[in-house]
């Protein structure tokens, strides 16, 4: 019998997670020959997340967790995830209930037919305002250009992993993450699967526009250097417009006889390349910073507790 391994992330759901047991409950009981693991990554909440979980555990054995020291955020979550996962295959899944549970038979028959990445793609995402579609629209635009792999518009982390994906994931441990690049780098068959995307069940959203835009940097630079090259590209056509300009100038000086006020002209250089030059040393401090935390080699995250077990980090995922 085949073994599938659900994985939630949860930081401070407990509105949401009585409501997300029941559905998913009522999901699985109803799927034959398979074995499930409901794997929560409680991810230093600070509400009662981490004793429902306790309590569905206690009453449920499919229900496994993982108990961080601290808040480390949902993409080490989702690696953490994968470290403790035991099941043939993988479906994340957020303790929202934006993703539907009920799309998961779904997601299952896609994989027996052979597909190793079988991603949810949303048709539409209610709830959410104008700016935010918008603006992660424009994000999968630019991060295709950039990036040099095809990359899944309008997917999120909701999706079934074959074992085969999951391990190469897992070589993947890099401080600074993007799930969603990461699914579309490591390749592997791939069968996309429609749906509607719900609003948040209960509770607040942890994702504001910083921590977004955060995450969105972290997907560029994580996996092209495209944005080093501006420089190469600013180069030259801001030669071809100085030079333009000098001509302009020349050319003025010429026709009606008149001196250029070199000060005014002198400002508006200096003030034009100070942009530039702080654009640029800005793109390279990202990198520099990115290449400092991947130098210390520390671990992803560290683990307090694990179905009832304290751990004491001496085996940690590396």
């Amino acid at each position: 019998m085949k073994k599938i391994t659900i994985i939630i992330p949860a930081y401070n759901e407990e509105e949401a997670i009585p409501m997300l047991y029941e559905r998913l409950s009522n999901v699985i009981n109803k799927i034959e020959n398979y074995e499930f693991e409901v794997l929560f990554v409680n991810d230093g909440s600070k509400d009662k997340t981490l004793q429902l979980i306790k309590e569905f555990r206690a009453k449920d054995n499919r229900i496994s967790y993982v108990d961080f020291s601290r808040n480390f955020g949902k993409e080490v979550a989702m690696i953490a995830g994968l470290d403790y996962a035991t099941g043939d295959a993988v479906i994340f899944l957020d303790a929202d209930l934006q993703d539907p549970p009920e799309l998961i038979p779904k997601l299952i028959t896609y994989w027996e037919q052979g597909y190793d990445d079988v991603y949810a793609r949303r048709k539409s995402r209610k709830g959410e305002s104008f700016f935010k579609k918008f603006t992660s629209k424009m994000y999968y635009r630019v991060l295709q250009k950039l990036a040099g792999v095809e990359i899944q518009k309008d997917t999120g982390d909701f999706r079934l992993l074959d074992r085969r994906c999951v391990n190469a994931l897992l070589q993947l441990r890099e401080t600074h993450r993007c799930s969603k690049s990461m699914f579309s780098w490591i390749g592997y068959n791939k069968k996309e699967v429609l749906y509607d995307r719900d609003p948040r069940i209960a509770g607040k959203t942890k994702w504001n526009y910083k921590k977004l835009f955060d995450l969105a940097i972290d997907g560029i630079t994580s996996f092209t250097t495209s944005p080093l090259r501006i420089s190469t590209y600013l180069t030259i056509p801001t030669f071809l417009l100085l030079l333009g300009y000098l001509i302009h100038v020349v050319i003025k000086c010429i026709v009606n006889g008149q001196l250029v006020q070199i000060h005014q002209a002198g400002i508006l250089l200096i003030l034009f390349f100070s942009c530039v030059q702080i654009m640029l040393i800005g793109i390279m401090g990202e990198y520099l910073g990115r290449i400092f935390n991947e130098t210390k080699h520390r671990p992803l995250y560290f683990v307090k507790e694990y179905n009832d077990k304290r751990e004491e980090n001496e085996n940690y995922k590396k």
